[in-house]
């Protein structure tokens, strides 16, 4: 874990010298990859966290099916507030932790000040009479890998990490997808038991029996034991990330069990929809003057649905109300153009591409359809959107003052001040405001402005007018007009 482009997915490669680095949008891990490397005949399960805000909530999985954590800080850098966020996951989740210093290659590299940083946060090094163990390591030129995945097996061979192969699978899903052609696919994470192809499988609320198994390469495997990440298929649907599964005997029980969740998951939606009570009744009425942004999230795995949401939920503010109606795996169908159709909202897809027959529904409706691979600009575009939405500000912009000099009665017109322009200048359509001993006893519309005869556009310091209010007749000699206009700003 740590703060995004420290460096955690390259630690990795430069672990499995392979490169996932590339294929990533910018750059940035987006969905948690699961990976084994062998080491002296033992094997380790790494997972990939995103280091990205948005994925609090994916990274705070990350660390429930962890057992240690590696802390990427680059030595350039230092602790970042990220740093500080995976630092608090992975005590909350008792995790032990592992300070990687990487970067250690460049001239900048400063691995005294990060561990100055660790301190400050209870993390005390070993060198400092600590139990943090530090590794000063650079994944370009693979200095103090090797360091690193011996200490990563001392920390579990001190921690005793056991588990028992010879019962039923139990585990966690890390991520789950749509797939186009072989359906629900999910990565799962094996930490109890052994799982073959042919079990019966429930995982939150879907369920279904395990049709094949690939290891992150792609390989076919025909067993599974603790602390292996493999990809299934065969469930009915794709489930959360972070969803317990377990294999069962009885299928019948099983989907028996899944339809009491599903119901209960309705029921709550239900509730978390209507339910006025005297106490946020006021809310709700308050709620009624507030804009509400619907959006409909869609993206590739399930993972980045729930930061997506998420991170949009929080953009919400007095004036708007970020709401997510819909979050899904999968592409942007004709259906999700119907809903947002209906409920006025906007689609926001990740990493996922409209259907041509949604495309040209969207067209025909207009739907906004917001289409993104990286999640800032997704937050970025929709933040500034909503301020959009806020209601302006108003300001008033002073134009000129105005003495009055003589006050004529046209009986056609009504009453016409002579005026002298003291400063500044007065234009047609300004706002009057009449001050009389410095106080103000009138605001009006100017109905006309005039030299002479001609009706003019403006009249600057210096030179006379005639100036008649729409409203307000009662103008004497001495009065002083200020000319304003009222002008909308955004902060």
């Amino acid at each position: 874990m740590g703060h995004v482009d420290h460096g955690k997915t390259s630690i990795l490669d430069a672990i499995r010298r392979s490169n996932v680095t590339q294929g990533e949008a910018g750059g940035i891990t987006q969905h948690i990859g699961a990976y084994r490397v062998d080491v002296n005949g033992n094997s380790i399960a790494f997972l990939d966290t995103p280091g990205h805000a948005a994925f609090t909530s994916m990274r705070a999985r990350g660390a429930q099916v962890t057992d240690i954590a590696i802390l990427v800080v680059a030595a350039d850098d230092g602790i970042k507030p990220q740093t500080i966020e995976a630092i608090n996951h992975a005590k909350a989740a008792n995790v032990s932790i592992i300070v990687a210093i990487n970067k250690m290659d460049k001239p900048e590299a400063n691995p005294e000040r990060v561990m100055q940083q660790l301190t400050e946060h209870e993390l005390v090094p070993e060198e400092w009479g600590g139990d943090v163990i530090c590794v000063p390591v650079s994944a370009h030129t693979g200095q103090g890998m090797d360091k690193l995945l011996e200490m990563v097996l001392l920390v579990a061979e001190m921690k005793e990490l056991r588990a028992n192969p010879n019962r039923a699978a139990k585990g966690t899903v890390i991520e789950a997808r749509l797939d186009k052609g072989r359906g629900p696919i999910a990565t799962v994470l094996v930490q109890n038991g052994t799982l073959r192809p042919g079990d019966i499988l429930v995982a939150g609320s879907s369920v279904g029996r395990v049709r094949a198994m690939t290891d992150e390469r792609g390989n076919k495997l025909e067993e599974a034991g603790p602390s292996v990440p493999v990809e299934i298929m065969g469930l009915d649907e794709a489930p959360a990330s972070g969803d317990i599964f377990n294999a069962v005997s009885d299928e019948r029980l099983a989907r028996e069990l899944v339809e009491q969740r599903k119901t209960a998951a309705k029921e709550e939606q239900f509730r978390q929809y209507h339910k006025v009570t005297l106490d946020n009744l006021f809310d709700q009425m308050q709620q009624g003057e507030m804009k509400e942004l619907n959006i409909i999230v869609k993206a590739d795995v399930q993972g980045s649905v729930e930061a997506v949401r998420q991170s949009l939920e929080k953009l919400s503010n007095q004036e708007v109300r970020v709401c997510v109606i819909h979050g899904a795996v999968g592409t942007v169908s004709e259906s999700d153009i119907m809903l947002a159709d209906a409920s006025n909202a906007i689609i926001v897809g990740f990493n996922v591409r409209p259907e041509p027959i949604a495309q040209a529904a969207a067209e025909q409706v207009d739907v906004d359809i917001r289409l993104y691979r990286i999640i800032y600009d997704c937050i970025e575009e929709i933040e500034s959107a909503m301020k959009g939405m806020l209601a302006p500000k108003t300001r008033e912009v002073m134009h000129g003052r105005i003495e009055v000099r003589q006050v004529y009665k046209i009986t056609s017109v009504g009453t016409i001040a002579g005026c002298y322009v003291l400063d500044g200048k007065v234009l047609r359509g300004d706002l009057i405001r009449v001050v009389r001993d410095g106080i103000i006893i009138a605001d009006d519309v100017m109905s006309s402005l005039r030299r002479f005869k001609d009706d003019v556009k403006e009249v600057a310091q210096g030179y006379e007018c005639g100036i008649g209010l729409e409203r307000f007749n009662d103008i004497r000699e001495g009065d002083i007009y200020e000319a304003y206009v009222i002008e909308e700003y955004r902060d």
